[in-house]
């Protein structure tokens, strides 16, 4: 689940109305739509709907948050008539919930079909793609240590090393957020494993701690997070901040080197960059000599209630147009895999590495694991085993190993 990353960008508490001004006596066509985001997302997301024209309804964007999943609840009296799914994962769980998309929408990747095609009928239609293997940093602490950004997962423990013997801490890590946890961990997954963890995603029981990959990534990621004086504050603020906080703590105080966040970030970033030259970003690097990087994907899909309607329709058509969300992609911190131009030196990098071919590209896995994959599944895994390790060397990594797999046998039941 990502919905949470929204919520600490600032979660609205109010409706808000978008296009054409409501009829006095509430009888206007409407069309609602339900959205995990806040603060600046939901803020670019409202001149979305503005750049869109005078429409014939008007649009309600109704914030929810982390409870974005009440969207397909029926205790609602006027439920959403658009949902942006910020787990394209649950679309399969869902079909009997949804509407088919309109026909000749802008192609998409085939990447999506696996998750929004069924029996050749496309449910779900990404607005808003997510590059989940970016490492945001600063280039001039690179450049005063003699570093390169690395180009291997060898690498990048070595230059975690020289930061610390450099009296600079590698990491800001926003432990805080689980799902920051389980995008590390996945993209450790996928770039040792990569047929395990396809298979994990299409399991109809799936069960990690029985694969004996899911034991070697997390002595892999361990060998990261227990290193002395790699995460900036400690186990201990690690586990207290959120997405931005970490972002915040690179750019901001300039407490640390690093922070592994989707290009999402790119808005925080930029706001709060003490030095705004001094921004910088590579992708999660090899995990084995020879082996193409990973590339976790998230995404915000466009899905339609049951029942529709044509106004509903006309709303996912606008949106689906490449150029709609030309102002979103302005203020940065916007991907969408049916267009590479028009984003900002490090967005554009990630835009082309999605697009490219041969690329090992794998969705968000903890989306597709349904509860294994939550707050009480894989999420508190690796928060306590971040606790266990974190900064305590490598001698304890057996046993917390251990542990982490038995924890998640538990959960798998």
């Amino acid at each position: 689940m990502r919905s949470s990353r929204r919520a600490v960008l600032g979660a609205a508490a109010s409706l808000l109305v978008a296009g054409c001004s409501s009829d006095v006596l509430g009888l206007r066509r409407s069309v609602r739509v339900a959205v995990s985001w806040g603060g600046q997302e939901l803020r670019a997301f409202h001149r979305v709907l503005d750049s869109l024209g005078n429409l014939d309804y008007t649009v309600e964007v109704v914030p929810l948050g982390d409870d974005i999943s009440s969207a397909f609840g029926a205790r609602s009296t006027r439920p959403p008539d658009l949902v942006m799914l910020p787990q394209p994962g649950l679309v399969p769980r869902h079909l009997r919930d949804l509407e088919p998309m309109p026909a000749g929408l802008a192609r998409r990747s085939a990447l999506w079909d696996e998750l929004l095609v069924h029996d050749g009928t496309t449910y779900g239609i990404p607005f808003k793609t997510a590059h989940k293997s970016a490492i945001w940093y600063r280039p001039s602490v690179f450049r005063a240590a003699g570093l390169q950004p690395p180009a291997s997962w060898p690498d990048w423990l070595t230059v975690n090393r020289a930061l610390a013997q450099a009296g600079i801490r590698p990491l800001s890590l926003a432990a805080g957020d689980g799902w920051v946890l389980t995008d590390f961990f996945e993209n450790v997954l996928l770039g040792i494993a990569p047929a395990v963890y396809a298979g994990l995603a299409t399991a109809a029981a799936p069960r990690p701690s029985r694969q004996p990959q899911f034991a070697a990534a997390l002595r892999l990621l361990g060998t990261m997070w227990s290193a002395p004086g790699s995460l900036a504050g400690g186990v201990q603020r690690s586990l207290v901040q959120q997405f931005p906080d970490a972002i915040i703590e690179v750019f901001g105080h300039r407490r640390a080197a690093m922070v592994l966040a989707s290009d999402f970030a790119e808005p925080v970033v930029r706001q709060f960059a003490a030095d705004p030259k001094d921004v910088g970003l590579f992708t999660f690097p090899s995990l084995a000599p020879g082996a193409p990087a990973p590339v976790v994907v998230g995404a915000d899909v466009m899905v339609l209630r049951k029942p529709t309607t044509d106004d509903a329709r006309d709303l996912v058509r606008r949106l689906a147009a490449p150029a709609a969300v030309d102002p979103w992609i302005k203020e940065g911190g916007f991907l969408t895999d049916v267009r590479l131009k028009g984003y900002s030196p490090e967005l554009t990098r990630l835009a082309e590495q999605l697009a490219a071919p041969g690329e090992l590209l794998q969705f968000d896995l903890s989306d597709r694991l349904g509860r294994l994959g939550d707050t009480n599944g894989l999420r508190r895994v690796l928060t306590d085993f971040l606790v266990k390790i974190g900064g305590r060397g490598a001698a304890v990594l057996p046993e917390a190993v251990d542990a982490a797999v038995g924890q998640m046998r538990e959960v798998e039941g």
